[in-house]
């Protein structure tokens, strides 16, 4: 194993604890960032890049037709292959933490649709199911098996918020763990079955899951009920006849008491686990190599990389599977640093030296290919790269990134760019900031009307604090053309004004006329 550490970068703070990494033909993209609308990208996804031991983040392209993909935390994540074998696949993510804390129960299919050396376009689409739909939640799991030459996707585990009936006032947002249910998804029908299996007591979080052929392995895991991480290893077993599917459970020995811990594979059967929690406040520094072979599991202890003196000591430590054999991880930064939200990150690769020299030459030997072709070989250029060394200030209006419309298609018709209402007055060939709070492009905010259109906050005469006030909110939003003018609004509706009865006015002081002798009278006495 090898860990290098990728450069300190000045933006980490969008990488954050429950971020996820998708691997698509050997790109690798971030999904999940921290912050709610983030203006950079606003589907949430990355190009994830590192260059010269420098983190960069390129924003992904979305087709026409795809819907709206929120950027998720602790989902569930696992690819579907039409084929046990094939080479075409795409992600399925259910679940997860919406950036205002709520949490999510749709499932979406995300699968790339074009690629080029400059742009790749992806396809998002949302799921129905019917039957017995699991719930909201995060820090489960979902894999596909594949049994009779039929597929089927397994949920298990997580948590969620306790049911409204249930809350009190000091428990108003505590969360439980799930029930130990079982969920079968048929995505070719959308139906969904849940089984409850008498070996599952506890429907365990942030466990591991893996699986081959027709069962599934988990892993570990952490109970919110006992606060135990207890030392589990459970057998599924999915049997698809022609009639209903077969769920067993077995238990097994030889479990890990960890949470939270990440898995890579290096080979067709062998994987690596890393990282995770022992107990709150003590990581688990120790790697095992788990290997699936006949339907039998092999876990032993691997030789660990030379940890960091930061990594040893840090309180806590978070990543995600890279694919190929490599994971990120991340670390909080010191406390001295100017930015506290800033963390550092290292790359873990798994595989041995000779299969890593042997991957690295076929790399080579396919870019040399490839660049016989200069449509697809031009690489990408800094001026279209989200880099984390620079500032959200940075972007200025006289250094303003241009598109060149030779390079690249049109952006009004793939996702971001878009004619929001008839005064839209944003040039779709600029990328110019609009509030302090911007990275790189205008703010944008959902317009709750049907199933939803982003328009643009500079032509909605919003300003930065009204928009923020409404994101942070979560509450309707309704642009200018979709507004109800009944409702009264934009009109205010008229003040009757109360009748006020006139004040009495004050009585006037009699005047009385003194004659001559009574005027002589009452000078004598006075002056007597």
């Amino acid at each position: 194993m090898s860990l290098q550490m990728v450069s300190t970068v000045s933006n980490s703070s969008l990488l954050q604890p429950g971020f996820s990494l998708l691997n698509f033909d050997g790109h690798v993209f971030f999904f999940g960032q921290k912050g709610w609308p983030k203006r950079s990208c606003p589907t949430g996804v990355f190009l994830l890049d590192v260059k010269q031991n420098e983190l960069k983040m390129k924003p992904a392209f979305f087709s026409k037709d795809s819907c709206y993909l929120p950027p998720l935390r602790y989902p569930a994540l696992c690819t579907l292959r039409s084929d046990a074998r094939a080479d075409e696949y795409q992600y399925i993510i259910h679940g997860g933490k919406t950036p205002n804390n709520d949490l999510s129960d749709k499932i979406y299919f995300m699968s790339l649709v074009s690629k080029t050396s400059k742009k790749m376009t992806f396809q998002c689409i949302e799921k129905d199911l019917g039957g017995d739909v699991p719930e909201a939640r995060y820090g489960h799991t979902i894999n596909v098996v594949h049994s009779r030459g039929k597929s089927v996707s397994v949920l298990f585990g997580g948590r969620s918020y306790t049911p409204l009936a249930q809350r009190t006032t000091e428990k108003w947002n505590s969360v439980v763990d799930c029930l130990p249910s079982v969920f079968l998804i048929d995505f070719e029908f959308g139906c969904c079955t849940s089984y409850i299996l008498p070996e599952l007591q506890d429907g365990l979080s942030f466990h591991v899951s893996i699986a081959r052929g027709d069962t599934i392995y988990i892993l570990g895991g952490h109970s919110l009920q006992n606060n135990t991480r207890p030392p589990n290893l459970y057998k599924l077993k999915i049997d698809l006849p022609l009639g209903s599917p077969a769920v067993t459970c077995t238990i097994l020995p030889g479990g890990i008491s960890v949470s939270s811990a990440i898995v890579t594979q290096i080979s067709d059967t062998e994987f690596v686990l890393v990282g995770g929690y022992h107990s709150d406040n003590q990581k688990r520094l120790v790697c095992n190599t788990i290997v699936l072979e006949d339907s039998k599991i092999e876990i032993v202890e691997s030789v660990s990389p030379e940890w960091t003196p930061d990594i040893k000591h840090c309180r806590m430590w978070f990543g995600c599977d890279m694919g190929k054999g490599s994971v990120l991880l991340g670390i909080p930064g010191a406390n001295k640093q100017l930015i506290p939200d800033a963390n550092y990150f290292y790359i873990l690769r798994c595989k041995r030296e000779e299969e890593d020299k042997e991957e690295e030459l076929t790399t080579q030997i396919c870019s040399q290919t490839s660049s016989e072709d200069p449509g697809d070989s031009t690489p990408f250029e800094d001026s279209e790269e989200f880099c984390f060394g620079a500032e959200a200030n940075s972007f200025d209006v006289d250094d303003a990134d241009t598109y060149n419309e030779d390079d690249e298609e049109d952006e009004s018709e793939t996702g971001y760019w878009i004619t929001c209402c008839a005064s839209c007055n944003v040039d779709i060939n600029t990328w110019v900031p609009f509030y302090s709070t911007e990275l790189n492009k205008p703010a944008m905010i959902l317009c709750s009307s049907g199933a939803g259109h982003w328009v643009h906050a500079q032509c909605m005469d919003l300003s930065e604090t009204m928009l923020l006030r409404l994101s942070e909110a979560n509450v309707k939003y309704f642009c200018s053309k979709h507004i109800d003018l009944n409702k009264g609004l934009q009109t205010p509706q008229k003040v009757v004004c109360l009748k006020k009865p006139p004040m009495k006015p004050l009585r006037k002081k009699k005047t009385v006329k003194l004659s001559t002798s009574t005027k002589k009278s009452f000078l004598r006495r006075l002056f007597e």
